[in-house]
């Protein structure tokens, strides 16, 4: 019997505006790629001026929703000072999805911060919150009208521990015990050049509560101008598993709550919905040697049960706002899908009120500090021609999509 899907779920894939939009040049990844601590991103997709045709795309391969980000800088280029012409160029994103047929769900924040205020300390100011739940505010208020979900931020916990921890990110600020620990590749041949110590542990814990602070207070910013949108975060969950011993057990325990649900128990009552994002599964004790993506994560696409088990104590509509896998030659994209979207249906088996899925990425893209290398893309781009290719693997997906159901 084939596993259906609930009538109404949505499908589809995300981008994020500074990994395929091209041409930002006023955030603090730019500027980074300026003095050379991270790689250039330049054009990266085009997407600024091609959404249109990838949009067509996306339709033609079944997909009901879009996920996108707008970005901060174009929109708020000084501080108080918001570029309509840039909100316009938004609202033509949105209209563009909707004369497709796709509903778009908006993320305000993805990680890049205008130069004015990471110059200015960023999230580390003291009126970080009030700061971004004007931005937020304004955008909804400017964009409702063609979108009824918006994600305030994505990933805040990325954000602050490559930031403020492991230094491979702006601000570049390495805590010195991070040395000591096994940590996934997010742009290590950045390492050398970020500034180490004991203090950036105490403005990691700063940036984490002053994120969940800003969150809240964009939520009620948004309500008082958008009462009837949907207001979520996206989480980035980790699922750290153990072998069974009791220190094991502990050690999980404890990196779930630091990493799951320390910034989930300060947010979710500030939440109608959480997406959430999942790469990782790690177990303690664990002795098997897993097959690998591009990326070297371990390949468990089927544990993104766990990771939405985990947000489903909190009782709110989720929908998976990324999942994917770096693959270059799309040998194993496919099962990897196949094997994600079985995952998602098992939570939803059990309780969990899973409303949609979408792919990261719908474009191969910019991947932060690890440049171009790495190709997520159910379509594939040619970063010289901007010339698009549609993978084998996204035709699986556009099956699922179409049957609302899971492949075997």
């Amino acid at each position: 019997m084939q596993k259906k899907f609930p009538e109404g779920f949505y499908w589809g894939a995300a981008t994020a505006s500074y990994q395929v939009e091209g041409g930002i040049e006023n955030c603090d990844w730019a500027a980074a790629a300026r003095d050379g601590r991270v790689p250039p991103c330049g054009r990266a997709c085009d997407h600024y001026h091609r959404f249109e045709a990838d949009f067509d795309i996306a339709k033609s391969l079944g997909h009901t929703a879009h996920r996108f980000s707008i970005e901060w800088a174009r929109i708020e280029p000084e501080e108080g000072k918001f570029n309509e012409v840039e909100i316009e160029h938004y609202r033509a994103v949105l209209q563009a999805l909707h004369n497709r047929g796709i509903k778009p769900y908006v993320t305000l924040w993805h990680f890049t911060l205008p130069l004015w205020f990471s110059e200015s300390g960023g999230f580390e100011r003291k009126d970080a919150p009030v700061i971004f739940a004007r931005y937020c505010a304004h955008v909804v208020d400017r964009l409702a009208d063609l979108c009824g979900a918006f994600s305030t931020m994505n990933e805040p916990e990325v954000f602050a521990s490559n930031g403020y921890l492991r230094g491979t990110w702006p601000p570049f600020l390495r805590f010195t015990l991070t040395d000591r620990v096994a940590i996934t590749n997010s742009g290590r041949q950045y390492e050398a050049k970020s500034s180490r110590g004991l203090g950036p542990f105490w403005r990691y814990l700063r940036v984490n509560k002053q994120l969940a602070k800003a969150h809240n207070a964009a939520y009620q910013a948004i309500k008082r101008v958008a009462p009837v949108v949907d207001v979520s975060v996206v989480k980035h969950v980790i699922v750290f598993a153990h072998n069974g011993s009791w220190f094991n057990r502990i050690k999980a325990w404890v990196a779930n709550y630091v990493w799951t649900y320390r910034h989930g128990n300060r947010v979710y009552r500030y939440c109608d919905s959480i997406g959430l994002n999942y790469y990782f599964y790690t177990q303690f004790g664990d002795t098997r040697s897993w097959k690998k993506t591009d990326m070297d994560w371990n390949f468990a696409p089927e544990h993104i049960y766990d990771a939405l088990m985990m947000l489903a104590r909190y009782n709110k509509p989720l929908f998976v706002s990324e999942g994917g896998i770096a693959d270059e030659d799309d040998s194993d994209r496919a099962e990897y899908i196949k094997r994600q979207v079985a995952g998602t249906h098992r939570a939803i088996q059990s309780g969990a009120d899973v409303r949609g899925h979408m792919y990261w990425s719908l474009l191969d893209n910019y991947e932060w500090a690890l440049g171009f290398k790495k190709r997520f893309g159910l379509v594939a781009v040619n970063y010289e021609t901007f010339e698009r290719t549609v993978r084998p693997s996204a035709y699986v997906y556009k099956e699922i999509c179409d049957q609302n159901a899971v492949l075997e």
